[in-house]
């Protein structure tokens, strides 16, 4: 008796069944949904394609505007992406690539970071990756950066 109780009520507790997103989007809103053009679509993928690394930030290297940015721009930094292989774009100098870049990544956020044409992620993707040791895998395999000697030890004679 009390396990029939209990899963009665847990029933009206499930979520209700799965409903399509073009039914959510009501008419009156589907006017406010977006597209990138063709052009601005073929401007970002010449940027992304343009060098091996390609940071979309709030800010610049020097002067992010953005504790997120900052992190992305610090995490290559250590591990020594050098600046000719790597470019960076302020989307708050133009808000059409600020919105534009949403959509062609379909990720919400900003920083966003590209490795050789690929998408890698935003900043959380950026430090998950740089924690494991994928993101230093992806950049030698990349040929971003070369990869690390080991140490060698030399013995001296006396």
């Amino acid at each position: 008796m009390f396990r029939t109780a209990l899963r009665t009520s847990f029933t009206a507790l499930r979520a209700p069944a799965r409903v399509p997103a073009t039914a959510l989007v009501s008419p009156q809103l589907a006017f406010t949904r977006r597209y990138i053009t063709q052009e601005a679509r073929a401007k970002i993928q010449q940027a992304v394609e343009s060098t091996p690394v390609v940071l979309f930030m709030k800010g610049t290297p020097d002067a992010p505007q953005c504790g997120f940015s900052r992190a992305a721009v610090q995490v290559l930094g250590i591990h020594g992406v050098p600046e000719e292989k790597m470019k960076t774009f302020d989307v708050l100098e133009d808000s059409e690539l600020r919105q534009s870049i949403k959509e062609f990544s379909d990720w919400p956020t900003i920083p966003q970071l590209y490795v050789n044409g690929e998408f890698v992620g935003g900043c959380d993707i950026l430090l998950s990756m740089h924690q494991s040791g994928e993101l230093d895998d992806l950049l030698v395999k990349s040929g971003v950066i070369p990869p690390e000697e080991p140490e060698t030890t030399t013995q001296t004679q006396n």
